[in-house]
């Protein structure tokens, strides 16, 4: 992937390689700037504790030779001695013996002025001296007469030392930091090349190559969106795929009865008697309702297909949209002399399912029904719509007491422009009305069950549902 690219308002933009190498240094390399403040502090009490109790030391080594002489303090040392207890290579110490008023006795003079005999037994304290920064330890002692012996050492040495102890602490984590971040920046690179590839295989692509990605990645994330662009270019393909074949179905399909209303109306133009235009229009009228009868179907099937990974299915009542989906067909129903009638909607029904769908599916049924459900013995057509609960399911069916079909034909006739192959021929339709309900069926979850009405006279098409209780959502 490229380091940086532009969004659409112009801006750069960093890779997520480098956003995540950021996001991971940035926190680590504080987390070690703050270890190696506090680790600086730690180290710098500890030292200075140390050159302390080495300055009390060395005041407590000189005190212990202070004897009384005539009444007097005084330091029973030579000068040698007291060089050799003194002795730093790094750093210069003075000495001075004072008596318990704060006057001076031996030693470096104006070491200290604001001593008194209450002042603390042990003092430590910084002090400037000619422009140096000193360190000075004072002890009082009461034997054999009150007295002070006051150690001051430059702060030179101390100095260098934290400063090497600063330097061997932080050298060592500034290089391991460094490793760090070149590891991480070649792992995330690692683990995110997969995307890289997912991307060049995608803008390599075709428009219309929607064949899946062949990625192959270590890590489940990776994984998962490549199955997520797989699964958005299947549902792409499907989509183009039922728009191709809504199209070529139109074009196929509207053709003949195209020619055939063009044919009427050349025939009407020809003739000049006026019944003959008269059954001429009402041939183009049926012509005209069949064509659009056909694209309503074929609609319904191009937006079944499109639909299948956008259905949402809730509980609802099947049985007041069976009620309203049959009053009306009622009209339509006297007008073709058929008895159109309904069982088992007086009691509350409820299954999981999708409103639309399922007005889709009665519709068809009533249709197929009231077109091709006709006795031929010159009995009443009926049609009777039923809906009733079967355990776990909700049946909904339609039974007519026509011709019905030959069984064994039933799973030809749940394919899509059925009518017409293999010498089947229910009616003047196209084939379609089964598939629709039956595609439909399949979008609810359910099953198209096809069986012959009662005492085997005519057709029973019935559509089996999972039932639900009212105003719940079953998983």
């Amino acid at each position: 992937m490229t380091e940086r690219a532009l969004d659409p308002m112009g801006e750069r933009k960093g890779s997520l390689r480098t956003r995540m190498l950021w996001r991971v240094l940035v926190p680590l390399a504080l987390i070690w700037l703050v270890g190696t403040l506090v680790a600086s502090m730690v180290a710098f009490l500890f030292t200075r504790e140390a050159f302390d109790q080495t300055l009390i030391d060395d005041a407590y080594a000189i005190a212990a030779n202070v004897v009384d002489h005539d009444g007097e303090v005084a330091l029973s040392l030579s000068a040698p001695a007291i060089s050799g207890i003194l002795f730093d290579r790094s750093d210069k110490l003075v000495y001075a013996l004072l008596r318990a008023d704060g006057t001076f006795v031996a030693g470096t003079p104006g070491l200290r002025t604001d001593l008194t005999p209450t002042s603390p037994l042990v003092d430590v304290r910084d002090t400037i001296r000619e422009g140096h920064s000193w360190r000075m330890a004072t002890v009082r002692r009461d034997e054999p007469r009150p007295f002070h012996v006051v150690v001051a050492q430059t702060t030179v040495g101390r100095g260098k030392l934290l400063r090497r102890l600063l330097a061997y602490s932080l050298g060592p984590q500034a290089v391991l930091l460094l490793l760090i971040g070149a590891w991480l920046r070649r792992s995330i690179g690692r683990e995110l090349e997969p995307l890289g590839r997912l991307q060049r295989a995608l803008s390599q692509r075709d428009s219309n190559d929607l064949a899946p990605v062949q990625v192959t990645a270590a890590s489940r994330d990776v994984e998962q969106l490549t199955q997520t662009v797989n699964a958005l270019m299947e549902r792409i393909h499907r989509g183009l795929r039922a728009q191709r074949e809504f199209a070529g179905n139109v074009a196929h399909e509207l053709r003949t009865p195209l020619a055939g209303i063009r044919a009427l109306v050349e025939y009407g133009l020809a003739r000049k008697d006026p019944e003959v235009w008269h059954a001429q229009l009402k041939s183009v009228a049926a012509s005209q309702d069949r064509a659009s009868r056909l694209v309503d179907q074929l609609l319904a099937l191009a937006l079944a297909d499109e639909a299948s990974d956008s259905v949402v299915l809730q509980p609802m009542m099947v049985d007041e949209i069976v009620h309203h989906c049959v009053l009306g067909y009622l009209t339509r129903a006297d007008a073709m002399g058929v008895d159109l009638g309904a069982l088992g909607l007086d009691q509350p029904v409820c299954a999981v399912a999708n409103r639309e769908l399922l007005e889709g599916l009665l519709g068809n049924l009533i249709d197929n029904a009231l077109r091709y459900g006709r006795p031929a013995s010159g009995q009443t057509p009926r049609v009777t719509v039923e809906l009733r609960v079967d355990g776990s399911e909700v049946v909904m069916s339609v039974t007519d007491n026509g011709p019905g079909m030959d069984m064994q034909l039933r799973d030809l006739l749940l394919k899509r422009w059925a009518q017409g192959a293999a010498g089947i021929k229910l009616g003047e339709g196209a084939g379609l009305g089964l598939a629709i309900v039956s595609r439909y069926a399949e979008l609810l979850h359910g099953r198209l069950d096809l069986s012959p009405g009662p005492d085997g006279v005519g057709l029973c098409a019935g559509v089996r549902l999972k039932a639900a209780e009212h105003g719940t959502i079953p998983r």
